[in-house]
């Protein structure tokens, strides 16, 4: 059964957010890049109430919630939120205490901050509130969203551990299991950024089934059904690995480098849109397909 929510998982910026600016509170307009205009309004739009909806902003993954909670409150609340909250859960009893719980069961919308995707399951995972938000998730009109730690953490495996630039020797990435709101995908972050083309295709030969999603910064995916349509100014990659032809996978030794052959990588950009069923892409502005327009 499909779920009746919707997914935003994002690149992330800087682990604090985007928000670099140090007068934040007298500046907050200046302050809001394209991450703020483009992909917090793609989430309000797309909530239950709109600017009416219940948020609660989860720092459970950062080490700096006392700053990452008040700047994605400030931004929510700028472009016209109502009913923003923060939610800094920093251990397993709080998870599982009742008014958490009953937080999580009034949220039209959860947004999980940057910080450590392992922190982040390690708290949360298997808990009341972790239970409460995928109930929610799959039978209500509600709307997970996560940047950088939070949209790593949101596929049933995730990377959590890995070098960018070892990333193709056999065994230097390493994975566990996410809080499972989509299946069948991994998710890296920063992904352009840093160079982390070589951790997704470990992670995605190691199980040609899984698809791989490498998000840029200032960029994210919006999942809704099987469409995942592109949002922001950066690009995300896909590694499909279900036509591999052939590796060295099983017969190298662990640190050594991997061989692959016929992987398939697309490349998205605003607006365009990837079905998850068919893994198909399809461009809006297509230089071989373009979009007929209406005779004038």
């Amino acid at each position: 059964m499909k779920p009746a929510g919707k997914l935003m998982i994002i690149g992330g910026a800087v682990n604090k957010g985007s928000f670099a600016e140090t007068d934040f509170d007298q500046s907050v307009e200046k302050n809001l890049n394209f991450f703020e205009r483009g992909i917090l309004r793609k989430i309000i739009n797309e909530s239950r109430l709109k600017e009416d909806s219940f948020i609660e902003v989860i720092t459970t993954a950062s080490q700096i919630p006392q700053i990452v909670g008040p700047e994605y409150k400030k931004a929510f609340e700028f472009l016209g939120c109502k009913n923003v909250n923060i939610l800094d859960i920093q251990n397993r009893e709080q998870a599982n205490s009742d008014p958490i719980v009953a937080r999580a069961n009034a949220a039209d919308v959860v947004m999980f901050t940057g910080g450590d995707q392992l922190r982040l399951t390690s708290i949360l995972g298997g808990t009341r509130f972790h239970d409460a938000i995928l109930l929610k998730y799959q039978e209500t009109d509600f709307l997970y969203a996560g940047t950088s730690a939070g949209a790593a953490a949101a596929s049933e495996n995730m990377i959590y551990q890995g070098s960018s630039s070892e990333a193709l020797l056999k065994g230097e990435i390493k994975t566990t299991q996410g809080l499972g709101f989509i299946d069948n995908v991994i998710v890296d972050t920063h992904f352009v950024q840093r160079g982390r083309i070589g951790r997704l295709f470990q992670a995605v030969v190691n199980n040609p089934r899984t698809l791989g999603i490498g998000l840029g910064e200032d960029t994210g995916l919006f999942i809704k059904d099987d469409s995942m349509t592109a949002v922001g100014s950066g690009l995300v990659i896909i590694v499909d690995g279900r036509f591999i032809k052939d590796t060295n996978l099983t017969n190298i030794e662990l640190g050594q480098p991997i061989s692959i052959d016929n992987l398939i990588v697309h490349v998205m950009s605003q607006n365009d849109i990837f079905d998850l069923k068919t893994k198909d892409l399809k461009i809006i502005n297509s230089h071989y397909n373009p979009i007929p327009t209406e005779d004038k």
